[in-house]
Formats: structure tokens, sequence, C-alpha cells
């Protein structure tokens, strides 16, 4: 069964389409969720906890196609509130847990470089990057021009790169 026919089915209340989608992107949200709260365990609780509230809301979903954006989305928001609400660094020794040991701890810098970036450029550069979500969507989402979108991408990425060009790496043309 297609994508768009399980949400359509969802959004009418159907829970075994529901939890047919949700299983889908499990990776995903927990992924995502990881890559906010640093913690299995915090992870795993916001899965939950997103499950609850997507259930919730299923009939807010206006277009089918963009689901798995708008999962995704009530998951950084949660993530973010979590954040917020306990004002706790992001950064801690889970990441090693999760990627296992690196003898470069490439791994580490790049989390580094992340947490320099404001909030709305490091979730543009989630959105793009780890979750493969594509601009057109992003601007959709965001209820933002694609041209914006484009160009608050390149600069995100313009800082990120400096932000490694400021510890000593060479510089990439």
């Amino acid at each position: 069964m297609s994508e768009k026919i399980l949400v359509k089915k969802a959004i009418k209340g159907d829970e075994e389409s529901f939890l047919t989608l949700l299983h889908s992107y499990e990776e995903a949200l927990y992924r995502t969720a990881f890559s906010y709260l640093k913690n299995e365990g915090d992870a795993l609780e916001a899965i939950q906890e997103v499950t609850y509230r997507a259930y919730r809301s299923i009939k807010t979903v206006k277009e089918p196609a963009y689901f798995k954006t708008w999962l995704i989305r009530i998951m950084m928001n949660y993530c973010q509130d979590v954040i917020k609400k306990n004002k706790r660094e992001v950064l801690e020794e889970g990441i090693i847990d999760l990627q296992g040991v690196r003898e470069d701890f490439t791994f580490l810098e790049v989390e580094e470089a992340l947490l320099n970036l404001s909030d709305y450029e490091r979730e543009l550069l989630h959105l793009k990057y780890f979750e493969d979500v594509k601009i057109k969507d992003i601007a959709i989402m965001w209820n933002t021009p694609e041209g914006t979108i484009k160009t608050r991408l390149h600069k995100a990425l313009r800082a990120f790169r400096e932000s490694f060009e400021e510890k000593g790496e060479i510089k990439r043309v």
C-alpha cells in the first residue's frame, strides 16, 4: 500500500495505518531525537511522546505527501522544548555510545561545530543533510520561499565551514 493511502486512512482514524507509518519512520525519528538530546533514554522517551502528539493531531495533516516532514517537525519541536526546559548542554558522552569510538574524533568536532550555529541553522542543516528533506519541502514546512531557504542553507554551511577553519583546518576553496 502506498504511503499516501496509508496517511489518508490514518487521518480518517485507522490506527493500523498510523502504526504502519510510524514504524516506517521509527529510525528517522530516533536519529532526530538522538541528534538533539544526545541520550538514548531521552530519545526513546521522545519517540513515545511524539507518537502520542502525532496520533492526537493526525487530522491536522494537510498534505499526505509531507507526512514524514510533519512528523519530524513534531520531533524537532519536542526536542527543542526538552532542551530549553532542562537548560543543559546538548553535547554529552552519549554521542560516543551511538557512533562507537573513532580514533580521529571527527564526529565530536562536527557536533561542536553544529553547536556554534543558531537553532534555526542547525535545524536547517539537520533536515537537509541528516533527514534528506528536499529544499522544496522545507520551504513548504516553514512557509518560506525556496530561494530564502537556499540562501539560509548556504549561509549556514558557510558558518559551519568557518568553525573548522577557526580550528586551523586547511581552507577549502
